[in-house]
């Protein structure tokens, strides 16, 4: 019996509505008896989506100490801990723990995506058992089953329809089309994508109007959200550039400090006069000093308020590291409807026998005007388009409503709320004549008409589909009364306005006897004046051209995948801008190329149209083995899969699903497209401030490992314990560079493209400026040891000694790093107060490690005088002075590259 209902492939739209129903033994009028539902259900499950199975809370916790660099510290506290050390073995347990948490509290990106799409099923369905309608839970639906639609309802499955009265189903989440779906029962091709399948009604979406019968032929996972759910559940987690190259950059570093630590505790040991105790807690100082323990902390932080930075900007960040990866992305994959449009349809062009009219403003809020040419248009009494206008006004069922200040809602079907706001921008002041009775829109005529009570005589009102209308008028509608009807006129203005992506829609009037009470189709038959035209179109956001430009300039290459036509999506990619607007691929025509095609394809074009949810996904893989960083952006249950797939998801928060902003990264609070290229600037920003933090701290672990293996060397007391090492990474450092997070933006950050993504962490430069600054610092101070060490100093006092020279000369190397090419002197001094703020809290804390008794107990230090800080603060400013005069070589030698021979 399974074999029989198995049809996830069946492409039920194909088939006569007659076939459907008798290959799955179901009636029309009587549909399943209760013991077939219950007999199905039992075999195929409730109609349901799997739920998600979450990680426990501690399991998360515990993934975050998967880190080569916290492994080799738990060795560190280990050997510690063996040696009896266990001030260390303490401190050592707390800098994991300390890093741990920060990354697990900062995790925000929740596997809530399919649970939310779950609630996406209607919660009851109207069905016929037995030959009686009745009520069910949505999840005791079967296959078979016969389904009731009206307006308002939930589709609790997928249906193919074989009844329907004018139904009308908005399936913008699904596919991306602004305007609700014209329903009918006759079979299509078997080709026809998902959009265009207009005798099915998919699982999800919203019957906007009508009523209308079908037969479930698919419920729970083969239904077309099912389908979009198990695409997110097979998207994995992806990985940031950053996270990448941080990885790569621990397992480099973990394997040099093991190396190195290794060959110098053989080095001690056979050739130094060290005890077994003391030579190996110098090697465990060793690789305490060379691990950044302070740069996860610092990297979370430095992410965390440019999540708090774009906030500001209304671009809300799930995901930490997302921050950073909008600073490298090459590609945006925009879905049209709702974000790089309104999603609000709105009247553009008006057009009567002798005239043609503009409309000002977008939405559906009642703000513009209707213009003919430079001047405002003729709506005195009598006039044409005063004609058209009541027209449009009279035959409507919608109403317009204002819920804010500045936020308009139709209730009813979107074109007819577009008609009612071009009427509310004529500000017309009569009223409109009263409805007698109406004809509702049916799809089998394409139209809807009214009759209203005229002066003299009764008035029918019609609004269609041109065709239709211009098929059914004889006449239209001139300034001097009807006139014989020019059709190939009136057509050609109609495939003007198609080319431009808008939507036609056409209006006539007839008029009729004053004591007619009740119209019918065959009212219409004759007597049909044709008035006008009104072009409709979803507008461009305004500001999306402006940002379209500003991610042109940046290098950032923006494109366009909906589910819309494409005369629709080429006419709003060429208005914004996008790339090659002129050509656009179809979903069909992605579908018939090779997978090499379908790769190029996804290169070579900026607009995709019809497209569904796979193609989407497969779009951002295509372009992601291309080498792109890709943020896609969406709004639809049908974009989720590949704003999950993507580098970086990014859903709008207003208009927005929960499935889709649960699948992002980023969140738009305003769903602003221009939002993402402010949110680029400041990706960019945040990583060329990260950039300089590590130029910062690693110099530090530099100097401290210069310092120990010197000391190993040279077999002269170890300078620094590994309790005051973890004291200046995780402390002094981590403090001092949280100044670097509020840095501006570079000069030209937006005129730069994105920066190649396969790059290391470690330029060329940034190593050798690194090594540079570790033997300057680390030379500078072991010199001041030794020499403290041969004045008789103690041995508790040389280490305090050397433990605030290394923090001082961090202090002034903070100041030659707020730019990594340009002088110091040549910033806004007093731009970034963080600086200041901060050096004056690390000095306070180095003050309470140096003076505070217990301190002194904890980091084995002792108080110094007012004379030993004048070589310290000396040797600081020795190291701003040498590393101003090195950028400045530099700046020079990067001059003398960029002069032609």
């Amino acid at each position: 019996m399974k074999a029989l209902y198995v049809h996830t492939h069946a492409r039920w739209f194909a088939r006569d509505a007659a076939s459907v129903l008798g290959k799955l033994k179901t009636s029309a009028d009587r549909g399943l008896t209760a013991a077939q539902a219950d007999e199905r259900l039992l075999e195929f499950g409730p109609n349901e989506l799997p739920a998600v199975k979450a990680d426990h809370a501690l399991v998360r916790f515990l993934r975050h100490f998967h880190d080569v660099l916290i492994y080799i510290l738990f060795v560190c506290a280990f050997v510690t801990l063996v040696l009896g050390h266990y001030v260390d073995t303490v401190v050592i347990l707390i800098v994991a723990v300390v890093n741990a948490a920060i990354g697990y509290f900062q995790e925000n990106k929740a596997e809530k995506a399919l649970n939310d799409i779950r609630s996406l099923l209607s919660p009851r369905a109207s069905v016929i058992r037995d030959g009686t309608r009745v009520d069910v839970d949505a999840t005791g639906l079967t296959l078979g089953d016969i389904v009731y639609l009206s307006p308002g309802d939930k589709i609790p499955a997928d249906l193919r329809l074989f009844r329907v009265e004018n139904l009308r189903v908005e399936e913008s989440a699904l596919t991306g089309e602004a305007v609700p779906s014209e329903k009918q029962i006759r079979p299509i091709a078997p080709e026809t994508v998902l959009g265009d399948r207009s005798n099915m009604a998919y699982c999800g979406t919203t019957v906007s109007a009508g009523t209308g019968y079908g037969v479930v032929v698919d419920i729970g996972t083969d239904t077309e959200i099912g389908r979009i759910n198990q695409l997110i559940a097979e998207v994995g987690a992806t990985t940031t550039p950053l996270i990448r190259q941080m990885a790569a950059f621990g397992k480099t570093v973990s394997v040099v400090i093991i190396g190195v630590a290794a060959l110098v505790y053989l080095f001690g040991h056979f050739f130094r006069d060290y005890g077994p105790s003391e030579l190996l807690l110098s090697t465990i100082g060793l690789a305490i000093a060379a691990i950044p323990e302070g740069l996860p902390a610092i990297l979370s932080i430095i992410l965390a308020i440019g999540v708090q930075n774009m906030a500001k900007r209304n671009a809300i960040v799930r995901n930490l590291p997302s921050v950073e990866t909008l600073g490298s992305v090459s590609v945006i994959c925009s879905d049209k409807t709702g974000t790089l449009t309104q999603n609000e349809m709105t009247v553009k062009n008006l057009v009567v026998h002798d005239a043609g009219f503009t409309v000002t403003g977008s939405g559906y809020a009642p703000t513009g005007e209707i213009r003919q040419g430079d001047d405002p248009a003729p709506l005195g009494e009598g006039s044409l388009l005063r004609l058209l206008l009541t027209c449009f006004k009279h035959c409507n069922d919608a109403s317009l409503s204002q819920e804010a200040k500045n936020t308009w809602t139709v209730q009813g079907d979107p074109t007819e709320g577009a008609l009612l706001t071009v009427y509310e921008k004529a500000d017309l002041d009569a009223e409109l004549p009263s409805r007698i009775a109406a004809l509702p829109f049916d799809s089998e005529y394409k139209y809807m008409a009214t009759l209203a009570d005229g002066d003299q005589d009764g008035i029918l009102y019609i609004k269609g589909a041109p065709d239709r209308l211009l098929s059914m008028a004889g006449q239209e509608m001139t300034s001097n009364g009807p006139a014989p009807l020019e059709r190939e006129r009136w057509e050609k203005a109609v495939s003007g306005l198609a080319a431009e992506g808008k939507r036609v829609l056409g209006a006539a009037i007839k008029f009729v006897s004053s004591g007619k009470t009740a119209i019918a189709h065959e009212d219409l038959q004759e007597g049909v004046i044709f008035l006008g035209l009104a072009g409709i179109v979803d507008p461009p956001r305004e500001e999306v051209v402006d940002a379209v430009a500003v991610c042109r300039a940046a290098g950032i290459r923006v494109k366009m995948i909906t589910g819309d036509h494409a005369d629709t999506a080429k006419a709003i990619g060429k208005e914004l801008g996008i790339g090659n607007a002129e050509k656009a691929l179809t979903g069909n025509e992605l579908d018939d190329m090779t997978d090499e095609q379908f790769f190029a394809a996804a290169c070579k074009y900026d607009i995709f149209a019809r497209t569904s949810p796979e193609h989407k996904l497969k779009l951002v893989k295509a372009l992601q083995a291309h080498g792109a960083i890709c943020a896609m952006t969406g709004d639809g249950v049908n974009d989720a899969p590949a704003l999950r797939m993507a580098d970086v998801g990014v859903a709008m928060g207003i208009k927005g699903t929960e499935v889709t902003k649960d699948a992002a990264e980023i969140v738009l609070a305003d769903d602003n497209f221009s939002t993402i290229a402010a949110a680029v600037e400041e990706g960019r920003r945040v990583y060329d401030n990260l950039k300089k933090t590590i130029l910062f701290i690693l110099p530090t672990n530099g100097a401290e490992s210069f310092l120990i293996i010197a000391s190993i060397l040279f077999g002269t007391m170890i300078p620094l314990t590994p309790v005051q090492i973890l004291w200046v990474n995780m402390v002094t450092s981590v403090t001092v560079s949280l100044a670097l997070a509020f840095e501006p933006a570079e000069p030209g950050v937006m005129a730069r493209p994105p920066r190649d993504a396969a790059e290391p962490l470690l330029s060329r430069y940034f190593l050798w400026r690194i090594l540079f600054v570790s033997l300057l610092i680390g030379g500078l101070t072991l010199a001041l040891s030794i020499q403290l060490l041969d004045a008789g100093y103690s041995e508790d006092k040389v280490r305090t000694v050397t433990l605030l020279t290394i923090v001082l000369c961090q202090a002034f190397h903070l100041f030659n790093n707020r730019s990594i090419r340009q002088p110091a002197h040549a910033l806004d001094f007093l731009g970034n107060k963080a600086v200041f703020a901060v050096c004056g809290l690390m000095l306070l804390l180095q003050l309470a490690v140096i003076y505070l008794p217990f301190m002194n107990d904890v980091f084995d230090t002792v108080p110094l005088g007012p004379k030993d800080w004048l070589v310290p603060i000396l040797l600081g400013a020795v190291v701003f002075l040498v590393v101003e005069g090195e950028k400045y070589a530099m700046r020079r030698l990067d001059a003398r590259k960029a002069v032609p021979d």
